[in-house]
């Protein structure tokens, strides 16, 4: 059975952190995959990822940096 495209995708995206993550990696690592931003738990990166849209993520911060 092959992968989905979704599923590939995520393979193949690089990951990244914030600057400001603790130096033991309890972090969540996030990604673009447009038109979604990826995130998931830099200590278990197998587990799973939660996708949002793009947008919905911008207004997100938005509404924490207020």
């Amino acid at each position: 059975m092959s992968e989905t495209p979704t599923v590939v995708r995520l393979a193949a995206t690089e990951w990244f952190r914030s600057s400001y993550s603790a130096v033991n990696n309890e972090c969540v690592e996030m990604a673009y995959i447009e038109p979604l931003i990826g995130i998931r738990d830099s200590k278990d990166p197998d587990r799973g990822v939660l996708t949002i849209e793009s947008n919905a993520f911008s207004l997100f911060l938005s509404s924490i940096k207020r």
